[in-house]
């Protein structure tokens, strides 16, 4: 959009020390959460009149009704009746895209097919665990291979991500952790050290899942299968859009890469079954009784993953 603006001036309306905002937002591209952009609409600080665009990204989640889609709802009616309205999404539930036909009433649509997003370029693996504690000794085994490129490791709970952390540091292992509970400058301290290679390791709930791309991750580990969550209580059925997200960490924009799952009972083994049918791909088990032909196996991947990226792309 910048290119079609003369002199792009950015300005971001987001949660922070209300003195530290701007008096005035004088700007041709506002990057904000909705409450913040509300309550700066209302403050008379950001004037809506000469706004032309409004962008949700990944529209299936600040939709949700319930997560932000109220929120939206009331910054849109602060706006322009004649404001262009665009959604972006890799995915979009059934419930949501109800929802967004409302928000965005006779909108063209711009889909693809739906295996198309199984990022087919990411070979996918698992490795069976006999519990817990094993998924956390594989791993340690792994890290080697982790700080190859960059790595995310996926967990469920911030609690989980503490723990892990907190294990492999006094361990002498090089890691870093985001979670939801972390906020502002600390935030941004840490994806900084991980985009600039500083940390090649990040161990993050679904908070990371969306939206980040960092370019030198090439591998994705889901130490936790995403669960899907019903009326408040866990069910055995995986979540097929975040561990879509999760994985498309380490296939964004035609790159290639391996995205393992770790799976230690019962319920995690019928999940992994239930996401390969569902996306018709084939998860392969890694045999972790030789870690050596494990290491080799998954270099092998990544080198061959990225011969075949630079081929594609002449390069």
């Amino acid at each position: 959009m910048g290119q079609f603006l003369d002199g792009l001036i950015i300005g971001t309306a987001v949660p922070t020390d209300a003195a530290a905002r701007p008096s005035q937002m004088d700007c041709s591209v506002v990057v904000g959460t909705p409450g913040t952009v509300q309550d700066m609409i209302k403050r008379r600080r950001l004037n809506p009149t000469q706004l032309r665009v409004l962008v949700l990204d990944e529209a299936d989640n600040m939709l949700d009704l319930q997560g932000m889609g109220d929120q939206c709802i009331r910054v849109k009616a602060m706006l322009p009746k004649t404001i262009q309205v665009v959604l972006f999404s890799a995915t979009f539930p059934a419930h949501v895209y109800r929802y967004a036909t409302k928000f965005a009433p006779e909108a063209n649509e711009i889909t693809l097919k739906h295996e198309e997003l199984t990022v087919d370029g990411i070979k996918q693996l698992y490795m069976d665990c006999n519990n817990e504690e094993e998924k956390y000794t594989n791993l340690v085994q792994l890290y080697g291979l982790l700080t190859v490129g960059s790595s995310i490791i996926f967990v469920r709970t911030r609690k989980s991500a503490e723990e892990i952390e907190k294990r492999m540091v006094a361990e002498g292992h090089t890691v870093a952790s985001l979670t939801g509970g972390i906020e502002g400058s600390q935030r941004d301290a840490v994806i900084d050290a991980f985009r600039s290679g500083e940390a090649k390791v990040l161990i993050t709930t679904n908070v990371l899942a969306r939206g980040i791309d960092v370019s030198t991750v090439s591998l994705v580990v889901n130490y936790d299968i995403p669960e899907s969550y019903q009326a408040g209580s866990r069910s055995t059925e995986p979540d097929y859009q975040t561990y879509l997200h999760r994985i498309g960490r380490t296939g964004r924009f035609g790159r290639i890469g391996v995205a393992i799952s770790f799976v230690a009972n019962r319920d995690e083994w019928e999940m992994l079954r239930m996401i390969q049918e569902h996306f018709g791909c084939t998860i392969d088990r890694i045999d972790t009784s030789d870690w050596d032909e494990v290491e080799d196996m998954i270099k092998k991947t990544i080198k061959n993953s990225r011969a075949q990226a630079n081929f594609a792309t002449g390069q």
